[in-house]
């Protein structure tokens, strides 16, 4: 993975790739990656699409300028909202289940709803102005309008999802709302960290369980359930989607202090400037030696600094060099592995078509690698 910042922050290093070293983003075990996810895209976003149109008034435009589909003037614009993997995952999801990848649609857009409502607010707790290399929607609109398009979309979920009025369709929504519900303690964790002068690795785990890996396992059951699996292979696609989950924030994470800017979005050491205890972080204050022992002290001293918004980069390029120093990179990087592997491993537990097993090892390397 290369690196300058991440997907929060850096600026001069480089993100060496946390899976294998032949990284082809778009092409992975012989499968167009960019066509599985454009696939989840055309069938996901014209329901998407009409369920934000039921909005009032501003909350309609809104939420379409966050999607990417308007710019702030309104004009319409060819932006797609993101990468789709979750979408994809949920038409996936359904194909293991032996049905059709439509059958996943309301659980593609509804898991998408969620995820959206919770960049939404996201943005706003975390002050971050940039996403998607677009301002963001409080930066725009206001962080009224942010909280209550956020709001709504997590209403229009359920919605969409129930409409049906299936059996199936109620086994979705409380899959569904189980995962939305431990994303929301995964961010009140998140926050209480930044408050925090120690967290621990397994703290910090479960924290990112629930913010990450929560709504990752739910992309990956809740098409299965539309279409009928019974509630052992729901719950084994969930353990693929949970550690892919853990594995997606481990690199995430990375990025968040060695990433580039320009590829991302977002500002440099943008993680370090929010006082995040990401894994990177967690893993070096825990590693102990004279790296972890000075930047505890530097970060102890930062909780309480009346100046820390005016730091200079080379403030937090020190941090950042302790955090390495310590083998805080280097620790994260071998979890994003071993969390891949594990959500790998829990494919074999389900019977499901070669091809559909194929190409969800595919997005899981591809969301690994991240490469940008």
């Amino acid at each position: 993975m290369s690196t300058s910042t991440g997907t929060r922050g850096e600026s001069v290093p480089t993100v060496h790739s946390a899976y294998p070293a032949d990284d082809t983003a778009q092409s992975a075990g012989g499968i167009d990656i960019s066509a599985l996810l454009e696939r989840g895209r055309t069938l996901s976003t014209p329901v998407l699409r009409a369920a934000v149109e039921r909005l009032a008034p501003p909350m309609n435009t809104v939420a379409a300028y966050h999607f990417g589909w308007i710019d702030a003037q309104g004009r319409p614009t060819e932006g797609d909202g993101g990468k789709a993997v979750r979408p994809a995952l949920a038409l996936l999801s359904a194909e293991a289940a032996g049905a059709a990848p439509e059958v996943g649609i309301p659980g593609a857009v509804a898991v998408e709803l969620v995820h959206n409502f919770s960049l939404l607010h996201d943005d706003l707790m975390d002050g971050d102005e940039q996403r998607r290399h677009r301002d963001t929607v409080w930066k725009v609109h206001g962080p009224a309008q942010a909280i209550l398009v956020g709001d709504a979309l997590f209403a229009l979920a359920n919605e969409v999802l129930l409409e049906s009025g299936t059996v199936e369709a109620g086994r979705a929504a409380r899959r569904l709302t189980t995962a939305s519900r431990k994303l929301i303690d995964g961010q009140a964790q998140d926050i209480s960290f930044e408050h925090r002068e120690r967290v621990t690795v397994e703290e910090c785990l479960e924290m990112e369980g629930n913010k990450t890996g929560a709504l990752l396992a739910c992309a990956v059951s809740i098409g299965a359930v539309l279409g009928g699996a019974d509630e052992k292979t729901a719950d084994t696609l969930e353990a693929y989607g949970y550690h892919l989950g853990l594995a997606f924030q481990a690199v995430d994470d990375l990025l968040g202090i060695w990433g580039d800017p320009v590829a991302t979005g977002k500002q440099t050491w943008s993680d370090l400037r929010q006082r995040k205890k990401s894994l990177p972080v967690v893993a070096a204050l825990a590693a102990g030696g004279p790296a972890s022992e000075r930047l505890g002290a530097l970060l102890a001293a930062d909780a309480k600094s009346s100046d820390f918004d005016s730091f200079s980069e080379e403030e937090f390029a020190t941090r950042a060099a302790l955090i390495e120093e310590a083998g805080g990179r280097e620790w994260t990087s071998q979890e994003a592995r071993r969390q891949h592997a594990v959500a790998i491993e829990a494919l074999d537990r389900v019977d499901m078509p070669e091809r559909v097993r194929a190409q969800l090892v595919a997005l899981a390397d591809f969301v690994v690698v991240r490469k940008r």
